[in-house]
């Protein structure tokens, strides 16, 4: 076949620490797999990979939580993962998981070719530390506010309420979620990757395209929001980032004074697609290094926007320092899906789970792939909602797709013994019908090719209601009483059409599209004259309100029940003795200001009935200095001391927040003494 080109595609690796909702699919799966299926049928050379991300310290926090092992953790939810994409018909080439032999040998190999070419610095920093358990805390055992938000339940790497990426330092007042204490800043060494030494040619690459002078991209294909996120972060400037943790479960750090330290899982994790292509090569009678190495692949990254930097910034480095691997010509990242008015929340269980949709809707898949991908977040999030769902697949997959087909197949059966009749002459209303197969083909395969997969459904679709229109234009049911001739080419034409919907919709709805095509009894571009097609069946069937209230009716019932539903999460519980070691008092604010070196902190001096104190506190978007003056506030003032960009914060004054974020200060109703107690 011509123009035939070689593609690496990559599906972002799900972490196995739970099970697969619709907003994965949509945000990364869907639109890859569409995308692979796309480059298949055009006869390219595509691997699809992907695999479980199985390191991390969420993952270890779970397994104390529920007193296991981290590999059972690992080992559960990857059985569960990987058999809802294959009930789904996510169609991978390979599906690996990051804790094989094979993976660990591959990333540490990785980390020690960078090490000797010098790719990478040795620091000694401080990291926080938990004194009564002993350890350094690896980012997501550390919580504390959003210097950026003012989100107080921040992870040490991520604030998951506005989406900004941290370092754990950056945390106003952090505490270790495993004592609930407050940690300490220790000095331990790490290698760091130093992202400033990059910062020329990412720029130069990321806005032009071109690499060393040779284009390498065509930046007007990437998505905004990729390229938004990826300037913002390089016009900031880059700073060197840890690639290892203080960590037991992991890849360790094959190199000299790496005892007691692993690989940071998102360092390890993308490394995880190269050892998934080595494993699928191996079985496959491939050579690797065909997919990573050569200059004529493509190498597109499917994730979500949460993941951006780390595939547009990040891994590009890590496969430019090691020398031979080629860097991505796109990473089509979606935005996120939200869930019948609120945000997907696993920890409230306010989400729809794949392994449940396949239970509850057999042998429904690609109805939730057309519905997803109608609604797909490409350029902004959007909803799924059960209802939306059931109006779709009843207005457009039944009473649009199927009718169409079904009355194509049934006349011809009833007109021609279900021999496909010959054209005879054409009016320009026909003309016109025949020209939309083309053009309807190569809107499609554009608009595929450009990642626009919302819009390629919804041409796949119209070519289903063109097919409805002509139908209902020429009635032939009418017309076999009187022009039998002109029935024929009218059916000829609603079977053509039907046969290119098998063709069109082959990305996006595979098992209907298979199934349309036993029906058809091909698997050719145009039925000729005279072919026999099978009897008709029904492609889709209607989805009752039952079904559906039944699935609104499961996800409020399962879901954690809330009087305000928009409210964060209950905390881990702790015991009285715990709640019993915080001395919160009363204190009055003296004197605030702004923050000299950020905007969104105030410094604020306060009488505390024991002693004046300074606490630094990022309530500026809230309050003006002026206007605090005088207030009475509660201050945990056993909170040990911590410089905040400069100023060392002696305590914390504790601040309620409501559904939209805004702070207000918890305070006395009435006048009390300073250094009265909270309690």
């Amino acid at each position: 076949m011509k123009n035939q080109k070689r593609y690496t595609v990559t599906a972002a690796l799900p972490y196995a620490n739970g099970p697969l909702h619709l907003g994965h699919i949509a945000g990364c799966y869907l639109p890859a797999d569409i995308y692979v299926r796309y480059l298949k049928g055009k006869g390219n050379d595509a691997v699809f990979v992907c695999g479980s991300d199985e390191h991390g310290a969420a993952i270890t926090l779970r397994a104390k939580k529920e007193n296991t092992t981290p590999q059972h953790i690992v080992d559960t939810n990857h059985k569960i993962i990987k058999t809802a994409f294959e009930d789904f018909g996510i169609d991978f080439d390979v599906y690996h998981r990051t804790s094989s032999e094979l993976h660990h040998e591959t990333a540490s190999e990785m980390f020690k070719e960078m090490h000797e070419k010098g790719a990478f610095i040795e620091q000694t920093t401080e990291q926080f530390y938990d004194e009564e358990n002993k350890q350094f805390l690896a980012d997501r055992y550390i919580v504390g506010t959003c210097p950026k938000c003012s989100y107080d339940g921040a992870y040490g790497d991520q604030c998951e309420k506005c989406g900004s990426t941290l370092s754990p330092t950056e945390l106003i007042n952090p505490t270790s979620t495993i004592s609930g204490n407050s940690p300490i800043l220790k000095e331990t060494t790490h290698w760091f990757l130093p992202m400033n030494d990059h910062e020329k040619w990412l720029k130069e690459w990321i806005e032009t395209g071109k690499l060393e002078g040779e284009q390498q991209h065509d930046p007007a294909t990437w998505r905004k929001q990729v390229l938004g996120q990826c300037k913002s972060w390089i016009d900031n400037g880059l700073l060197p980032r840890s690639i290892t943790r203080d960590l037991d479960w992991g890849i360790k750090v094959p190199v000299e004074g790496g005892d007691g330290k692993v690989l940071y899982v998102w360092f390890d994790a993308p490394i995880g697609y190269i050892s998934a292509t080595k494993k699928w090569a191996a079985d496959n009678n491939k050579n690797w290094e065909d997919y990573w190495k050569n200059e004529e692949t493509e190498l597109v990254h499917f994730i979500g926007k949460d993941n951006i930097v780390f595939h547009a910034i990040i891994f590009p480095i890590i496969l430019k320092s090691q020398g031979d691997y080629i860097l991505p010509t796109n990473v089509p990242a979606n935005e996120f899906l939200n869930l019948e008015g609120d945000k997907i929340s696993t920890s409230r269980n306010w989400a729809v789970w794949l392994h449940e949709y396949l239970a509850d809707f057999p042998n429904k898949e690609d109805e939730l792939r057309y519905v997803l991908t109608a609604i797909a977040p490409e350029t902004k999030d959007s909803e799924f909602t059960w209802k939306d769902y059931q109006l779709r697949v009843n207005s457009e997959l039944v009473a649009i797709f199927g009718n169409f087909v079904n009355r194509s197949v049934v006349l011809t059966h009833k007109y021609y013994d279900g021999l496909v009749p010959a054209l005879g002459t054409l009016s320009d209303y026909d003309k016109e019908v025949i020209a939309a197969l083309t053009t309807t083909q190569e809107k499609v395969d554009d608009l595929l090719s450009k990642f626009k997969f919302r819009d390629a459904q919804t041409e796949a679709m119209n070519l289903a209601r063109i097919g409805n229109k002509y139908l209902a234009d020429t009635e032939p049911w009418k017309l076999i009483k009187t022009d039998e001739e002109r029935v024929k080419t009218i059916m000829n034409i609603a079977l053509q059409i039907s046969n290119t919907l098998s063709i069109v919709f082959e990305p996006f709805l595979p098992k209907i599209s298979e199934k349309l095509k036993r029906i058809l009894n091909s698997n050719s571009t145009e039925l000729a004259a005279g072919h026999q097609i099978n009897k008709a069946e029904l492609l889709f069937q209607k989805i009752e309100d039952e079904a559906i209230e039944a699935q609104v009716e499961k996800l409020k019932s399962t879901t954690v029940q809330q009087s305000n539903p928009k409210a964060k999460p209950m905390k881990d519980e702790i015991t009285f003795d715990e709640f019993t070691k915080m001395d919160i008092r009363v204190g009055t604010i003296l004197t605030a200001e702004k923050h000299p070196d950020a905007d969104k902190l105030l410094k604020m001096t306060v009488d505390t009935g024991i002693d004046v104190r300074t606490v630094v506190s990022g309530i500026a978007a809230h309050y003006k200095p002026e206007d605090i003056i005088g207030t009475q506030v509660s201050v945990l003032i056993n909170l040990a001391p911590r410089k905040i960009r400069g100023i060392e914060s002696q305590g914390m004054i504790l601040m309620a927040e409501n559904n939209e974020g805004s702070l207000a200060f918890v305070s006395p109703e009435k006048a009390i003494d300073n250094g009265g107690e909270v309690r």
